[in-house]
């Protein structure tokens, strides 16, 4: 993802939370926004500059950050929607899972991954936070000492995210165990379908450490806690204590599921969030993922330490996991994200428009994420900005968005498309998010370079092969 200088110009855009007209965008060498200016044809010493500046023939947006992937998964979507029992439940739906976890060699990762990260572009995401426990051989057989070679599922993800064009936040999972530790009994031991998960404080930090030291263009690393049933507490304290002092994101799945809250508060006396607050362990570095179920009391906890949510609205509505107080999180001034999780949804407007459509099957009532009274009376537009804020932080960037001295991504609407047609330019995020259905993206920027085009992906033809003959080998 490298760029030479360059200007665009955009009749619309989206800049600062609020609609543009007449927007000059230039780029530096280094493939970050040098300038952004608005009502540029008002200025007569950019008339120069307007005329030779490629010209980008839709409204354009700000992408997003997916703050929350599980790669691998993408060979799942699709492939769980019957039941075969009397019940089918996440913990059901987890077990099928492993089963496509414990058969994918690095090559199939990759190939499965850079398939996701195509859909991701498309979608209108350019950077992606990799929740990453696949780390082992099957059986957990490390697959060498060297480091090219012990991280070869991480390089997987690395390299299918260079192929695609997309940015990649890596995180890797803090997993030891298999459930909660109870009173009178050792720690749960990692079941046989889980020993590909095995990891170490020392493991994940020194991976973290590996790959922000190596230097690869749009690639950093941050690290994850799999869950507080996953992790002993004093691995959890030992995470925060060796990365003291570095401003690198630390995320966790977290009240997920009403079985993980009940046997917290059995074996704690506290719900999780209750927990790691009470725990001294939330700061801003901290990403909650799920979080669905939690107290109004946990969310002001969270906010108080300053750290963010991570919400997966098509994935907890696949696996039946609950709704999380939407409206809440966000008056509460806590960061919100979206995440894309097990992949059955690849596009932010689908996110968002679940996000809210949850809410209102919930509480039957509309534009429930909406706030009027602060200004912001459009649910769109006060859901974009939201998680277009919350998503530099979730990766570990130091900015996102159409701002200067961020990387140069972006989106274009296709405003031809039928769910555009006679609706006024302010409405467009509206229209985008309620009432398409399709993501109607015509361009994406990663660094300055169209990466879709046309609402096709440059390389969409040979990663769809690879993934093709990565999914016939899963599935034969």
């Amino acid at each position: 993802m490298t760029s030479s200088a360059q200007t665009f110009f955009a009749p619309h855009a989206w800049v600062n939370g609020a609609w543009a007209s007449d927007v000059l965008l230039r780029i530096d060498a280094q493939g970050r926004w040098d300038s952004i200016t608005v009502n540029a044809t008002q200025h007569e010493t950019l008339k120069p500059a307007i005329a030779l500046a490629t010209p980008l023939r839709g409204t354009v947006l700000p992408s997003l950050v997916n703050a929350h992937s599980h790669a691998f998964q993408r060979a799942f979507a699709g492939m769980a929607e019957t039941r075969v029992g009397e019940h089918d439940h996440f913990w059901s739906w987890r077990d099928r899972m492993y089963g496509v976890a414990n058969r994918i060699t690095p090559a199939q990762l990759q190939a499965i991954a850079a398939q996701l990260y195509v859909e991701l572009l498309q979608g209108g995401y350019t950077q992606v936070c990799e929740f990453h426990y696949l780390h082992h051989d099957v059986g957990g057989k490390p697959y060498s000492s060297d480091d090219n070679d012990a991280y070869a599922m991480s390089w997987a993800l690395v390299k299918a995210a260079q192929q695609a064009g997309i940015g990649l936040t890596l995180l890797p999972v803090l997993y030891e165990r298999a459930g909660f530790e109870r009173a009178g009994f050792k720690d749960a031991p990692l079941r046989t379908d889980q020993q590909r998960f095995a990891s170490s404080v020392p493991f994940i930090t020194q991976l973290c450490s590996h790959f922000n030291a190596a230097g690869i263009t749009g690639v950093n690393a941050g690290v994850a806690v799999h869950s507080l049933r996953a992790a002993r507490a004093e691995s959890i304290h030992a995470v925060r204590a060796a990365l003291e002092g570095q401003q690198v994101p630390i995320h966790i799945h977290v009240s997920e599921q009403m079985a993980e809250v009940n046997e917290c508060i059995q074996l704690t006396g506290k719900r999780p969030v209750q927990w790691l607050a009470d725990e001294g362990l939330l700061d801003a570095r901290w990403h909650l993922v799920h979080a669905t179920h939690t107290t109004a009391m946990e969310i002001e906890a969270t906010a108080l330490a300053g750290a963010n949510v991570v919400i997966c609205p098509s994935t907890e509505a696949n696996l039946g996991d609950g709704l999380t107080d939407a409206a809440h999180w966000l008056s509460s001034g806590v960061g919100v994200t979206i995440g894309s999780d097990s992949h059955v949804s690849r596009s932010w407007r689908e996110e968002l428009r679940w996000l809210e459509y949850g809410q209102r099957l919930h509480l039957q009532a509309r534009n429930v994420c909406a706030a009027p009274s602060l200004g912001q009376p459009s649910t769109a537009q006060r859901l974009f900005n939201a998680v277009q804020r919350g998503g530099a932080q979730a990766a570990g960037l130091a900015s996102t968005g159409l701002t200067v001295g961020a990387r140069a991504d972006c989106v274009v609407l296709d405003c031809t498309a039928p769910a555009f047609l006679g609706v006024p330019p302010t409405h467009r995020l509206d229209a985008l998010i309620f009432a398409s259905d399709t993501a109607a993206i015509a361009q994406v920027l990663v660094a300055g370079q169209c990466v879709v085009n046309q609402g096709v992906h440059l390389q969409q033809g040979a990663v769809a092969g690879q993934f093709t003959s990565a999914m016939q080998a899963l599935w034969a």
